[in-house]
């Protein structure tokens, strides 16, 4: 099992920047793929940002490419989503995830673990 606790959401205005963070814990959830993905009101599940285990690559939405970094503290068991220039758009429940699988994945179903979210409004 693998636990996944978010935090660093808040309100916003548009331009800032703002740095997500989620606490990985349990069945060692540095090797394997991370993500992180967010859903708006009445929207879908969608992917933002994952890497793959290990040190695997990271891919990025194209909503978001240029704008986010995701990055992993392996040592504390830590992995950030570090956001810039945020837009009334990327409002919405941040949600930290991890699969048992090295490789990275874009798609929701491919998770097994999942944090609470934590949320991110931004106003114009």
């Amino acid at each position: 099992q693998v636990q996944l606790v978010e935090s660093g959401g808040g309100l916003m205005q548009a331009g800032d920047s703002l740095r997500l963070s989620c606490a990985a814990s349990g069945r060692t959830p540095m090797t394997y793929a991370m993500g992180w993905f967010r859903q708006a009101p009445g929207k879908d599940r969608e992917f933002v940002a994952a890497a793959g285990g290990s040190g695997g690559s990271t891919v990025y939405a194209d909503s978001v490419k240029g704008r986010v970094t995701f990055s992993r503290d392996s040592a504390n068991n830590m992995v950030y989503l570090q956001m810039y220039r945020l837009k009334p758009e990327d409002t919405a429940v941040y949600y930290c995830a991890s699969r048992e699988r090295v490789a990275v994945s874009r798609y929701v179903n491919d998770y097994p673990y999942w944090g609470q979210g934590t949320q991110v409004t931004v106003s114009s």
